[in-house]
């Protein structure tokens, strides 16, 4: 568990899945997360859900975000890990619109930035978000990401961003 002056970061459990499903038949957050609406039922999610908690892998690692009062507010990962290369994919997503605009996902990001950094080799995170998708795109910036570019892929238009090792400990001796 990965705890920050606002959240925790957990392991995922079979708990989770109800609100993972509410997310993603959500039609609002489907569209910023450019995923298509989630349309099995319940029963056939919550399998292919279990398999997913059983899984383990060295290329992904998801947690769940709570409110310290342990409040299941969305999910947070880093993965397609490349060691070769010393990156990895970020990806976050606040599910519970309660909490939108509130600073979870600065927070959220910020702390899983910390916590790549100080336990893994990895020297550069990016991420891709919907270029519409301007409260994302400042949230990451909030927490030192730069836009680098862009990318067109089935018919949705991203900003990638990126963030090194060394921009983010730079700023840790900044604050």
């Amino acid at each position: 568990m990965i705890t920050s002056k606002k959240i925790r970061l957990r392991k995922k459990k079979l708990a989770d899945a109800t609100n993972n499903y509410a997310w993603q038949t959500d039609p609002e957050l489907v569209q910023l997360d450019a995923a298509p609406l989630l349309t099995t039922t319940f029963s056939q999610y919550l399998a292919a859900y279990l398999e997913e908690l059983l899984y383990i892998s060295s290329r992904r690692y998801t947690f769940a975000i709570e409110t310290l009062d342990g409040k299941h507010i969305g999910n947070c990962s880093y993965y397609d890990i490349n060691e070769t290369n010393s990156e990895a994919q970020l990806g976050i997503k606040i599910g519970n619109h309660d909490y939108w605009d509130k600073g979870y996902g600065t927070e959220t990001v910020a702390t899983l930035l910390n916590y790549i950094f100080q336990e893994t080799n990895l020297n550069r995170i990016y991420l891709k978000t919907l270029a519409l998708n301007t409260r994302a795109q400042r949230c990451f910036q909030k927490c030192g990401f730069v836009p680098r570019g862009h990318l067109n892929r089935d018919g949705y238009y991203f900003v990638i961003m990126e963030i090194h090792r060394k921009q983010w400990e730079e700023r840790q001796t900044i604050t």
